[in-house]
Parts: C-alpha cells; structure tokens; sequence
C-alpha cells in the first residue's frame, strides 16, 4: 500500500519533469532548425527577446558550429560562431562595440554583412559585395562572390580576423593578433617567435611571454617572408615559413596521442596562452604556456606581490590584499607635465622582489641603488625600478607599477612611485566610510535607547493606572493652564 501511494506521488513529478525536458529539449532543436545553412542578398533578423544564451542563425552541415546572436550581460548582443555543443564562442565580430539585444538591432546581408540599429548607427560590417554567406566545417565564416554555378570566390572570412581563439588548422599571421577577452592582453607573432603582450600603458606594450623557433627541422630563410603559426590537429602548434615543415614545433599534451577531439587555443584574460580538445561532453585541458601563476602578466593586481605557492599579498605590507581589490588604485599616464614632479608622488621601497618577466626587460647597469633610484626619481615617464644589488642591473618601469614577484634574496630592492592623489582619494574613501558606520551605530543607539525609555514609562503609568493614582474621568491635558491652577490652588 506505501508503495503504492509513493508511485501515486512519484510518477505526476517525474512525468512533470519529462514533460519539461521534453519541452527544452524541442525548443533547443526547434531553435536550431530555424537556422539556415546558406544566407542570401535580403537576410535580415533581429534577437528573439525569449532567448537567454544564443539565437542561432546559420549552421555549418556537420551542425557543429553556428553563426548566431550571442547575449551577453543580459542586456547586449555580440555576433559569435559559436561550438554548439558547448556553447562556447570561437570568434567574435564585435567584441569592443556590442549592440543591444532589442528589436531595434537587426543583422542583414545585402552583399554586406552587417550589424546595425536604424535609429543610430552601424556596429560591424564586411567591406564587401558579395552573393552568399556560408559557414565551413572548419568553422570558418565566409562571404563569398559566385563567378558561375559551381565555384565562387572568398571577399571575406572570419579566419582572417581572430579575437581571442585560433582553432585546428587555421593559420596564423604577421599581420594579426589574439586580443583577451578583458582587452589586456595579446598574441603576436615576431620575426622568429610568438610573443605575448600585456597592454599596462597606453601605446607601450610589455612582452611577458616569448617563444623562438628552434629550427630543428627546418631553418628561417630572411627575405623569403614572415613566419605564421597553425594549430595542426595531430596536437601542437607549429610555427611555419614555407612549405609544410614546421620551424618550430610547441607540443600540445595529445601530441602523438591519438584522440578524436576538435583542437582550440585561446588567449586568457588573465594573459595566459591555453589549449583545449572537446572530448565530446567536455573541453580538456591540452597545453599552457604559462604555468607558474606569479609568471602571469598581473596576477596579484597593481601594487601587489605574488608569493610563490602562497597566494598574493601588497608591495607596501599595511594594505590587506583581497581577491577582487588591487592593493593601490589603477593608475594610467605618468607624471610629465605636472609642475613639481617629486610633490606628485611618494616613494615606496620593498626589499626582496624582482619582475616575473625581467630576462625579457631591458636594463641598464648602476654601481649602487642610489644610482639606480636616481634614473627614476626625476624622470617623469618612470614608475618605478627594481635593483640586483649582485649584478648591478637596473630595470626602469615605463608603466604603472604591476605585481612584483617575492624572492629571498634581500639584495633585489624595488624602488616605486605612488601617486599621492590616488592614495589620498583611498584615504579619503576609508575615513568616509567609517564615518559612515560610526555614524550609523550612534543612531541604533539612540534608537535602542529611545525605545528603552518610552517602554520604561509606559510600564510606570499603566502600574500607576492599576494602583489607582490617576482617578478615572476624561482624559486632561496635563500641560494645560487649566489644570496647572487645580494643581497649586489644592496646595
């Protein structure tokens, strides 16, 4: 009979749930049935306001990939080809100017790809007059001009345009770069190498990361052109001039290994170069360029000092590091043109530190720390140095200060300027905030206390209405002249 009422009970929830999944499950397909594999001059769609992640819109015929509306924040819409099994995006046509997800922005092909609102302007097009637009199984995104039935030529693909991610068998060149999502970061390639670069002042780009050929296999020929990368889908990525032996060859950790998995490298926002494969269910780690966390470009934040294997902490040991706050304000420009470079800043010293990336750093060789200090101290485009007092070299910071790197050696002295308006605007925030919450417990007091003594008060006049003090009869306004006089005549 128990058994009986729990499957009464049991089987209306799991034929809900059913009925549910079903549900989702139709819409998905349902959704991705209405995506085409062909777009023609006269396309037009706008976003679904029903859809919370993606609006597919054209399909590769492996239905692998999709060219679709992706939302992103909620509120905003970035045109994405997108790995439908896992949702992710392969590239972006407007990572830096998205529109908004409404029905005022519409994409149309009219020979010209192109993302716009009517009633303000055009986010994203493709200088083209094209015929069609088709999605590779490779997912590579093209616009295309038919020359007869049978054949058409390529105006424009996507491959030529990476944002953040390069996948198998795409090709990588002089004349392009891997942008982070967050904007920081990038990939580019050298005369011979792969660099990477963090963006920590305007038009000035430090290089973090750099990888050279080793032209085991093949050598670098000057003057027979630049060199360009490809992630190959035997798990590596290799570095080309001409022909189809690699220059260099950087090892995945499938290298030689037999797997059936779709291949992407994508540049991190946190600066770090990292490869994957889909093992059908899930994106698998493949390689990483940078595996030492305080080898980042800023992993502890302005003003911060990373400690290998024991998290982060601050340069100047009186702020408490949290994750998510810098220990000192973002910072941009330098000091030139302001009137007295030296009133402007205060100095911070550390013993103990050296940048994460300083073998990739020019110098400059000091007889002592002084010296060394004094090449910064008047100059108004340096943020700081950092000295080996062993070696003598001197590395000049043109950049606001970044997250320095730990070491036991005391003779590695870093020498740094903080701005005294951004630390008298955190002062100054500090000292608001607890006069903020000073201010906001005096008034629970008084509160507290206020209630303390009206409750006290009507206890003593309901115990004196029971004891028969005041005789019963209307209400008297006891601070009336009329009743002052009863009171001092009955004396």
């Amino acid at each position: 009979m128990d058994r009986l009422i729990n499957l009464v009970v049991i089987r209306p929830r799991e034929t809900q749930l059913l009925l549910f999944t079903t549900s989702i499950l139709f819409t998905y397909i349902t959704t991705l049935s209405t995506a085409q594999e062909l777009l023609q001059a006269g396309f037009k769609a706008t976003p679904n306001p029903k859809i919370s992640t993606f609006q597919p819109l054209l399909n590769d015929s492996t239905g692998n990939f999709s060219l679709a509306f992706l939302r992103v924040n909620k509120t905003q819409l970035a045109l994405a080809v997108l790995h439908v099994p896992s949702s992710e995006p392969l590239w972006l046509a407007n990572p830096t100017d998205l529109a908004s997800w409404s029905d005022h922005t519409q994409l149309f092909f009219n020979g010209s790809l192109m993302i716009s609102d009517p009633h303000s302007r055009v986010f994203w097009s493709t200088p083209t007059n094209g015929d069609l637009v088709v999605l590779l199984n490779s997912s590579n995104l093209q616009v295309q001009k038919k020359l007869d039935q049978d054949s058409s030529s390529v105006l424009w693909q996507s491959f030529d345009f990476p944002t953040d991610t390069l996948v198998e068998n795409q090709n990588f060149t002089a004349t392009q770069s891997l942008i982070s999502q967050n904007g920081l970061c990038s990939m580019r390639l050298g005369s011979n190498f792969i660099g990477l670069y963090a963006n920590f002042q305007e038009n000035y780009d430090q290089i973090y990361w750099k990888h050279t050929a080793l032209e085991a296999k093949a050598a670098i020929v000057e003057g027979q052109g630049p060199i360009y990368v490809r992630v190959n889908s035997d798990g590596y990525l290799g570095m080309y001039q001409n022909g189809t032996t690699p220059v260099d060859v950087e090892p995945f950790r499938s290298f030689q290994r037999s797997i059936n998995g779709f291949l992407r490298l994508r540049l991190e926002p946190d600066g770090d170069l990292k490869g994957y494969y889909w093992d059908g269910s899930s994106w698998i780690l493949n390689y990483q360029a940078i595996s030492d966390t305080c080898e980042l470009p800023s992993p502890c934040g302005p003003y911060g000092l990373c400690m290998p294997g024991s998290g982060c902490s601050c340069l100047d040991n009186r702020t408490e590091f949290r994750s998510g706050v810098d220990c000192a304000p973002v910072e941009t420009g330098n000091f030139c043109g302001e009137k007295v470079v030296k009133d402007n800043f205060k100095a911070l010293t550390r013993s103990g530190v050296e940048l994460p990336y300083k073998q990739l750093m020019q110098y400059e060789t000091t007889s002592s720390l002084e010296q060394c200090e004094g090449l910064c101290e008047n100059n108004c485009s340096c943020w700081g140095v950092v000295y080996n007092n062993a070696s003598g070299f001197c590395y000049v910071l043109d950049y606001p200060i970044q997250t320095l790197v730990a070491v036991g050696d005391e003779s590695k002295v870093g020498y740094f300027k903080v701005r005294e308006g951004a630390g008298k605007r955190k002062r100054n925030a500090g000292v608001v905030f607890a006069y903020a919450v000073v201010g906001g417990v005096i008034v629970v007091l008084i509160g507290i206390i206020g209630f303390w003594t009206y409750r006290t008060w009507w206890r003593r006049k309901r115990n004196q209405e029971e004891e028969g003090d005041f005789s019963p009869g209307p209400y008297k306004n006891l601070g009336s002249a009329s009743f002052k006089s009863i009171e001092m005549s009955s004396r």
